[in-house]
């Protein structure tokens, strides 16, 4: 009696930890323009709780992650993206925030793709 309960255990367990899907792929669209843009988006989602990766791409602006589901949630990188600076579809930085950017990082002002000049210094 006591093998079949133990085995009962284990199958229970063992189902349970399957049907937990913890880690989930996730992207979202973030503005910013360049390499230091690149570098304090990464930044700000990977100093989110249950972060494990990201990824920002400069020309399609967007932000792959790797997130655990069970200590994260979309919205709360998104308020660690916004404050910072960058701005998302679901949430604008405030303007402290996005006056903390580097001047040539400036997305809102035009649209015009300056990341070379991040280059050259």
């Amino acid at each position: 009696m006591k093998k079949v309960i133990t085995m009962v255990a284990i199958v229970f367990f063992a189902a349970a930890s399957f049907a937990q899907e913890k880690n989930k792929k996730m992207t979202m669209e973030v503005d910013g323009k360049c390499e230091m843009c690149k570098m304090r988006i990464e930044t700000a989602a990977l100093k989110v709780k249950g972060v494990k990766y990201a990824l920002w791409d400069i020309p399609s602006r967007q932000l792959s992650l790797i997130v655990d589901e069970r200590k994260t949630d979309p919205m709360k990188i998104k308020t660690a993206l916004v404050s910072v600076g960058h701005d998302t579809k679901e949430l604008k930085a405030t303007e402290e925030a996005y006056a903390s950017v580097h001047p040539c990082c400036k997305y809102r002002e035009n649209n015009t793709d300056d990341s070379d000049e991040h280059k050259k210094k």
